[in-house]
């Protein structure tokens, strides 16, 4: 599957760049990025949550950027010259993690408790960009209903 040739798609589809290159990078994805470690789950039809282990990193150490469909974590650990570490497992390197995210995804807020910064998001779908029902005009039936209608949300 690592040869996945998306020249078909690019021949019949407009609009999908973003998506193909989504697809491209995955596929280059080699693995050795995988600190710090994360989590993403859906808390909710359209709400989901990022969560990042950061042992040894302070809520001053980390700042967390969106930009149009990314969101950018970074850390860089403050060093302490006070210690001399005989040994170090505690992973504290400077790292920075990109999420790419869909369109109209919002960050609601980022906290950090016991080495996790969770960071929430929610996919807020603008009213014009929502489905809506016309009125056909013409149309059998009443002339009172010239207005177009907002289809309500679930």
């Amino acid at each position: 599957m690592r040869n996945l040739d998306l020249a078909p798609l690019w021949r019949s589809t407009v609009g999908f760049e973003r998506f193909f290159d989504l697809v491209e990078d995955s596929l280059r994805w080699s693995g050795e990025e995988n600190y710090p470690p994360y989590n993403i789950a859906k808390t909710g039809e359209d709400q989901y949550a990022i969560t990042l282990a950061l042992a040894g990193f302070a809520p001053e150490d980390v700042s967390i950027t969106a930009e149009q469909n990314t969101l950018t974590v970074e850390g860089h650990k403050t060093e302490k010259d006070d210690q001399q570490m005989l040994y170090q497992g505690i992973a504290a390197r400077h790292f920075r993690r990109t999420f790419s995210l869909a369109d109209y995804m919002q960050v609601k807020g980022a906290s950090f408790e016991n080495g996790l910064l969770k960071v929430e998001l929610a996919r807020e779908i603008p009213e014009a960009m929502k489905p809506r029902r016309i009125q056909i005009a013409g149309s059998t039936h009443s002339n009172d209903n010239k207005q177009i209608e907002q289809k309500k949300a679930a």
